[in-house]
């Protein structure tokens, strides 16, 4: 088997929660397992926290996450983000308006100087996500059609 990167997210009490709005958000298998289920934890209020969960999305991506135990330091994240990038907008677009809609746009998804549209949202489990939809490669069939519409031709579809 190929190594592999994930991402694993650690959360305090919200384990269950944000991997259900996760999976609604992007589709796919989510199992999980509890403290409780594999006597992890003596703590009656740790037996229905997430020790481990993992959402396989249609695409094959997969989110990993898991409550932290009272027991130990919780430090909410911060100093990275989660990077969706792609060229099916509306797909992209979803993502992007049920994240920042959970939370809040740091920076409004919009046209990039780069050409494509960015934007940076943090969700309402404090996760940041960064959302990149391709824009269409200069020169190409989409250009072409805005250059002919902007000098009053048209153009087959």
């Amino acid at each position: 088997m190929a190594a592999t990167i994930n991402t694993y997210l650690s959360f305090r009490d919200t384990a269950a929660e944000a991997m259900e709005f996760y999976q609604s958000v992007f589709g796919g298998d989510l199992q999980r397992s509890t403290f409780g289920e594999f006597q992890m934890s003596e703590d009656p209020a740790e037996q229905d926290k997430i020790m481990h969960s993992m959402l396989t999305t249609p695409s094959g991506q997969v989110i990993m996450a898991s409550d932290t135990p009272n027991g130990m330091e919780y430090t909410p994240p911060a100093g990275h983000s989660i990077s969706i990038s792609g060229d099916d907008e509306a797909e992209l677009r979803g993502y992007w308006d049920a994240l920042a809609g959970s939370g809040t746009a740091v920076l409004p998804l919009s046209e990039s100087p780069w050409g494509d549209s960015f934007g940076m949202c943090v969700d309402r489990f404090g996760v940041s996500w960064m959302v990149n939809i391709a824009g269409t490669a200069a020169g190409g069939p989409a250009e072409d059609d805005a250059r002919a519409e902007g000098m009053g031709e048209t153009s087959a579809v």
